[in-house]
Parts: structure tokens; C-alpha cells; sequence
């Protein structure tokens, strides 16, 4: 079961707690990210040309593997931009205004709606559809947009995601890899999914009221989906009178009616995942030019490029902090051959599921330790920001440690897995946040400090019950 480490998974593991300790400390990454890719390269090439140019090529391997969400965060942009232009904004969100009253209601209300339609679609798509109607209206009720953020981030890449109870994805792989039906492994995950989604989401809500009565948060702060700088560039630079109040009224029901059939289509077509996102990219697109062309008649084609360009420019300054820490990160999976070549050791599966296997190989074999070491296990595998990638890795280990203890390989599979998702599927892991980071205008970084915390205190007391149902 022990794999060899060499010295590049030793410089890994050297750079992730410098990248973690600067983002405690709240200094910039970029520095320590480029170096870190440079000394792997080193270490590996052995050749000084090849290290310089792998800096390049893990960026534009991060560029490649972000894109699809670069390109549906910039087109929502665009389209809310002229959403809050033409005043159409306003008008749909005025029935949820009298429903959403208290940033508590907003929290909640948010949280829930986001996790359903993630069982049904994932989060990523979710959050394009929740985003731009819902966000206004909770920063009016008083929640911040970095408490929209958590909301939707908690509920939808932290629930939803880690149980999957709809789609499935999740627990076929893990169940696959652990040797067990996998509504065996649904089941077991359920009280754990409830626990960790209860206690995580409870905390994050405490810690946010907090800080609102205390002065630390206010309902104004976070940029909203379109920046306060980019909404008085608009106002500067385009006539004020776009649409007549019926056509505002039109589209306020045009527009849930589209999205309401996207929604239809996934179901029907079992559209999920980049799919989804696409469809609802490609509606947004659609939403754009529709307003652009009835809003400002003659100049529509000129503006609807403007917003377009505008859009762009701010998906692409959200993500451009992001991409060196992604670019060394996706170096400890399958990023690592593509950047610099097949050069790790010979039986190695990757820096990380390395790292998950060498950790599982040197603990004793209790069910107290079996359970710690598996959400040890699912937390690193899930340091690559994608969630998923180490979820095989936590069923194989789950099943050997469940041989040896005589029981609990359900529960240890569901625990890896639910470790794995909360951690890389996008509640901690900057780049895997990046989408509701992005609608809701919050940086990233900042919105990973907020869900530490309640994260952390979630999968440590999901720990110690998944050690009493082993």
C-alpha cells in the first residue's frame, strides 16, 4: 500500500503550507505559487529552460481547465449589466424583495433554493441562475454579498455536491472504487451529509450575524455582480432611457421563463455539468442581445460588444489572481504530465493521491484512526480543486481500512468522500469557489478565509459521528 515519495512531493508539501500561511496572513501567492512550479519543474527536468517554460505552460494549462467557467461568469456579467441598465433588474427582483426581508431570510432562503436545484443540475449552473436575481435582493435585506457567497458556496458546493444523491456521480465513483452498491454508500452518507451540511452551514451563519451586529460586516459590503466602478462606467457612458416600463415587464418574464425552460432541458436531456453550464452561458448570450438590441435601437450592435467587453474584463480580473495558485496546484494531478512530462516516479497515480496513500500507510488501523485519516485523505486529494479526482483514492482506502478494523467500509467511503468535496469541490479551495466568488463580486481568497472556519469545525465533528456509525 506505501508508495515512494521523492523529493518533489516533499517541495509540494513544503509550498502548500507557505501558500496556505500567506493566505492566513493575507499577502499575495503569486510569488511563492511561480516559485514553487519552478523548483518542481527543476527537480524533475533537471534542466533550467525546461523549469522557466514550465511556468509558462501551467499557466496556460490553468487557463485551458478554468475557461469553460472564465467564459459563463463573464457572459452573466455582461447580461446583468444590462439587466441593471435598462432597469429590468428591478422589476424581477421586486416580488422576492417583499419575501426577503432580513439578512437571516435571505441566508436561508438563498441556502436552500441553491442546494435543490444542485441536486438536480450541480452548483455551477445554480449559481448563474441564483446569482443574478437573488443577489440584489439579499444586499437590500441587509446580507452582504460575501454572506450571499457562503451561502450559496456551503449549500450548494458543500451539500449538494458532497451527498449527490440525484446525479449520482459522486458515490459511483467512490462506491466503485470501495467495491459496495452504491446505494450502499448513499445511505451511509446520509446522516454524515445532514451533520456536516447542519453543523458547517449553523456556524457560517452564527459567525456572519456576528459580525454584522458588530460592525465587522455590513449589508453594502462586497462588489455585487456587476462592480460599483463598472456600474458608473455604464452610467457615464450610455443614454439613460432604454426600455418602456411594459418592456421592462416583458422581459422580467421573459427572462425566468428562458431560464425555466434551461432548467427543463437539463431535466429532459440530462444535461449536467459543463452541459448545463453551456446552456445557461448560451442563454445569457441570447438575453444580452435581445435587451441590447430593444434597449438602445440603433447603437445595439456597438453596445452589446461593450458589455460584452466589459463582461470579460471582469471575469478575467477575478480570475487572474487565481491562476498561478491553480496552475501549481493542478500540478500535484494530472496537470503535472501535460506541464512537465511523464516524469514521476514509476507506480506513482499523481503528487497528491501519493501524499493520501503514504498518509493511510503509516497510521494504525482503528476505527477512531481510520476515520480521521480518511478525512485526511479526502481533505489533501481534494487540495487540487477539483473534488472529485481523489474520491477513488478515499473508496480504495476506505475498503482496505475497513478489512482491516471488520467493518465500516460505507461510512469510510461516504467520509473520504464528503471530506474530499467540501474541501476541493469548491468551499475552500480558491479556484474551485471562483463561480460564486465571481457573481457575487467577492474575492476568492477572502471568501475561502470565511468558510474555513465553520468548514473545518463541520468536518471535525462529521469525523467523530462517522466514528461511532463505523
Amino acid at each position: 500500500m506505501g508508495v515512494e515519495l521523492t523529493a518533489l512531493h516533499w517541495i509540494y508539501v513544503v509550498f502548500i503550507f507557505l501558500i496556505i500561511g500567506f493566505m492566513a496572513a493575507r499577502r499575495d501567492t503569486t510569488l511563492i505559487c511561480i516559485v514553487g512550479i519552478f523548483l518542481i519543474a527543476l527537480t524533475a527536468t533537471s534542466s533550467l529552460s525546461a523549469s522557466i517554460s514550465s511556468i509558462f505552460n501551467s499557466f496556460a494549462y490553468a487557463i485551458t481547465e478554468l475557461l469553460s467557467t472564465i467564459l459563463v461568469i463573464s457572459i452573466i456579467v455582461a447580461m446583468s449589466k444590462t439587466l441593471t441598465a435598462s432597469g429590468i433588474n428591478d422589476v424581477m427582483i421586486s416580488p422576492f424583495s417583499k419575501l426577503i426581508r432580513s439578512p437571516a431570510l435571505a441566508y436561508w432562503t438563498i441556502g436552500l433554493l441553491m442546494m435543490l436545484i444542485s441536486f438536480f443540475f450541480w452548483p455551477s449552473p445554480a449559481v448563474a441562475l441564483m446569482g443574478a436575481v437573488l443577489l440584489p435582493v439579499a444586499i437590500r435585506a441587509g446580507l452582504p454579498a460575501l454572506g450571499v457567497a457562503m451561502a450559496m458556496n456551503l449549500f450548494g458546493h458543500g451539500i449538494a455536491l458532497s451527498g449527490d444523491f440525484v446525479i449520482q456521480g459522486a458515490p459511483k465513483l467512490t462506491a466503485d472504487a470501495a467495491g459496495l452498491p452504491v446505494s450502499q454508500v448513499i445511505q451511509a452518507s446520509l446522516p454524515l451529509v445532514i451533520v456536516m451540511g447542519a453543523v458547517t452551514t449553523g456556524c457560517a451563519f452564527y459567525f456572519l450575524r456576528r459580525d454584522l451586529k458588530n460592525g465587522k460586516l455590513t449589508g453594502s459590503i462586497g462588489l455585487a455582480a456587476v462592480p460599483a466602478s463598472s456600474q458608473e462606467s455604464l452610467v457615464e457612458n450610455e443614454e439613460p432611457a432604454l426600455l418602456s416600463s411594459s418592456q421592462k415587464r416583458f422581459f422580467a418574464l421573459l427572462i425566468p421563463v428562458l431560464f425555466a425552460l434551461d432548467v427543463a432541458a437539463m431535466f429532459m436531456f440530462h444535461l449536467q455539468g459543463g452541459d448545463a453550464t453551456a446552456l445557461i452561458g448560451g442563454t445569457s448570450v441570447i438575453i444580452l442581445l435581445l435587451i441590447s438590441m430593444a434597449g438602445h435601437k440603433g447603437t445595439g450592435l456597438e453596445k452589446t460588444t461593450s458589455y460584452l467587453i466589459e463582461g470579460f474584463q471582469f471575469g478575467f480580473k477575478v480570475f487572474g489572481p487565481v491562476i498561478p495558485i491553480a496552475a501549481f496546484f493542478y500540478l500535484g494531478d494530472a496537470g503535472f504530465n501535460t506541464i512537465i512530462g511523464n516524469l514521476l516516479p514509476k507506480h506513482s497515480h499523481g503528487i497528491v493521491n501519493d501524499l493520501g496513500v503514504s498518509l493511510a500507510s503509516v497510521v494504525p488501523l482503528t476505527k477512531e484512526i481510520g476515520a480521521v485519516t480518511l478525512t485526511g485523505v479526502g481533505a489533501i486529494t481534494g487540495l487540487d480543486g477539483s473534488g472529485f479526482s481523489g474520491i477513488s483514492l478515499a473508496g480504495s482506502i476506505a475498503a482496505l481500512f475497513a478489512h482491516a478494523i471488520g467493518a465500516g467500509a460505507a461510512t469510510l467511503t461516504a467520509l473520504g468522500q464528503i471530506a474530499a468535496i467540501w474541501v476541493g469541490g469548491g468551499t475552500l479551495v480558491p479556484w474551485a469557489l471562483i463561480p460564486a466568488a465571481a457573481i457575487c463580486g467577492v474575492d476568492p481568497f477572502e471568501l475561502a478565509r470565511r468558510n474555513l472556519l465553520p468548514v473545518t469545525i463541520g468536518l471535525v465533528v462529521t469525523t467523530i459521528v462517522a466514528m461511532f456509525l463505523i
